[in-house]
């Protein structure tokens, strides 16, 4: 009598990992890049935050943003940290590139608007009097000297943030296609 075979144990692929699991992630150029990531992502929420958001309609969706990708890229890197991407059967490769290419396009959108808002500020310092002038642009934010400069810095950690986003999914798309 032939024993037959468990067709679910023989259906599913192993799944396709390059990166290392557990610590040794941290140790590549990619989980630094996470890492790096996870920080200056959290360092723009942070700044966004503490200007008081004095526009809105524009920073509400840095705010979205930085706050959302915070928490996912946090969860992809515990993912490998914890070992646990070696359970779920999926091309990791595939997934961690399609992540970065989306996470990409959401950061470049925060960046730009971020740089928006904060090019807005038209200021005209008198006697430490605030003047208003004729615009050069559409978008007007009234913003003080303090809120200005720390528009100033979370626009520069949202450019870093879309650099390492790029950076990773060019690193993703490298291993996917071996």
């Amino acid at each position: 009598m032939a024993e037959a075979t468990n067709p679910a144990a023989t259906s599913l692929p192993a799944p396709t990992i390059s990166l290392p699991l557990g610590l040794d992630v941290i140790r590549t150029y990619s989980g630094a890049l996470i890492c790096l990531e996870i920080v200056f992502g959290g360092l723009v929420w942070i700044l966004v935050a503490s200007s008081n958001v004095p526009v809105p309609i524009l920073q509400g969706w840095v705010m979205f943003v930085s706050v959302t990708l915070f928490c996912c890229s946090l969860a992809y890197l515990a993912l490998f940290l914890l070992g646990l991407a070696d359970r779920i059967n999926t091309d990791w490769n595939f997934m961690d590139m399609v992540y970065h290419f989306m996470a990409l396009l959401f950061y470049f959108s925060a960046f730009v608007l971020e740089a928006a808002a904060t090019s807005g500020v038209h200021k005209h310092y008198m006697n430490m009097t605030m003047c208003l002038s004729k615009p050069d642009t559409n978008i007007i934010t009234f913003m003080d000297f303090r809120q200005y400069s720390i528009n100033v810095v979370a626009t520069i950690f949202a450019f870093f943030v879309t650099v390492c986003y790029g950076c990773s999914m060019f690193m993703g798309f490298k291993r996917w296609r071996k």
